[in-house]
């Protein structure tokens, strides 16, 4: 197995800085969008590649298309507390396990020490590697507390934001958020509006919602211990009954699955189990496990089970995020249209241009 150094080695790119999007578009279809689909699935032989705008999109999307997007909700999840010395903690909500609050902090934190937050106190229960447990003391809820206290956080890379709160609230959400405790948003989504995702239906699209929690995971830097298990950070998923019954019922119908964002994909391969097909006699792939945590590390050599395409954001250097696109067009490819990009002055990562690749 490469060192993996090695690997992250051929997931690096050069990118300005001044291509690092700092705040969503107005409207946010205006992003530009590149699209591509290889002349040959099997060989990867290059294939075309396009320009446009994000609203677009319907006019490269197959016909038989199903949009499936992560409905997650984003919460102001960063939080500033007292300590019982005076000084001031800020706090990240990260989940909940066994009861308690999953947070990370700015400065050790004591166990069995009581942090304030106004008039509502939490205990330190427990720690785990970098982790902190939490014990609210009150009847409220920690969402009802984040979204009277806390703030919107923004990916590490986006330094200068001139959003206010209000606007972060908003413009770091997608328009059909709804369910969930996420602490990053699934960017892909940020392109759709109200207009767009008519339009598309109008059309023919078919529009589908799974939830995924996205923590800080999506940020983390990989370890050796990933490659080597490959596994990567745990995230919670849930797809309703009548959502996995559709879906089920479009793949046997030849419909095109397409993934909005890396969060998606990982939802449906995660819940994708296989069944033997009594028509084609051949092993096929459902969604059945609708609910858990997943792990899942898609990088290339992956078999992709359920999921026909992707539409994703450009993603940061040697990352997991990187390597989940390549295992659907290969690395090199990857790498070429990520320099076809930057030539291009296309605007990167989370409030960046967009991307629809199909198999």
């Amino acid at each position: 197995m490469p060192k993996l150094e090695v690997v992250l080695r051929h997931y690096d790119y050069q990118l300005p800085k001044e291509l690092i999007a700092q705040a969503p578009l107005k409207p946010r279809d205006r992003a530009r969008l590149l699209i591509y689909r290889p002349t040959n699935s099997k060989t990867r032989a290059s294939g075309a590649i396009k320009f446009d705008r994000f609203y677009n999109i319907g006019k490269y999307l197959p016909k038989n298309s199903v949009l499936v997007f992560n409905q997650t909700k984003v919460v102001p999840a960063r939080l500033w507390m007292k300590k019982p010395s005076g000084g001031k903690v800020q706090i990240l909500y990260i989940g909940q396990e066994d009861g308690l609050i999953k947070v990370i902090a700015d400065r050790k934190l004591s166990i069995g020490s009581i942090l304030q937050l106004n008039q509502h106190k939490f205990i330190v229960k427990n720690q785990k590697e970098n982790f902190y447990f939490l014990k609210l003391q009150s009847k409220i809820s920690i969402e009802k507390l984040m979204q009277k206290f806390g703030q919107t956080p923004l990916p590490p890379y986006i330094k200068n934001s001139p959003l206010t709160e209000s606007q972060r609230r908003k413009e770091y959400q997608s328009i059909f958020a709804k369910a969930g405790l996420s602490v990053a948003a699934p960017t892909a989504s940020l392109h759709f509006t109200k207009k767009l995702i008519s339009k598309l239906k109008k059309q023919g699209i078919e529009v589908k919602f799974v939830t995924l929690n996205v923590n800080l995971g999506t940020f983390a830097p990989l370890k050796e211990e990933n490659l080597k298990t490959g596994t990567l950070h745990s995230e919670t998923y849930e797809i309703d009954k009548k959502t996995a019954y559709d879906l089920n019922r479009l793949k046997k119908e030849s419909k095109t699955i397409i993934a909005v964002g890396t969060t998606v994909v990982r939802t449906l391969e995660s819940a994708a189990r296989p069944f033997h097909s009594r028509e084609s006699g051949n092993p096929e792939f459902e969604i059945s496990k609708l609910s858990g945590d997943t792990k899942l590390f898609i990088r290339p050599g992956y078999k992709f089970k359920f999921v026909d395409g992707l539409i994703t954001n450009f993603h940061v250097p040697k990352s997991s995020l990187m390597m989940l696109v390549g295992a659907l067009i290969g690395r090199k490819k990857l790498l070429e249209l990520y320099q076809k990009a930057i030539k291009n002055k296309f605007r990167f990562f989370s409030f960046g241009d967009g991307m629809l690749i199909l198999k």
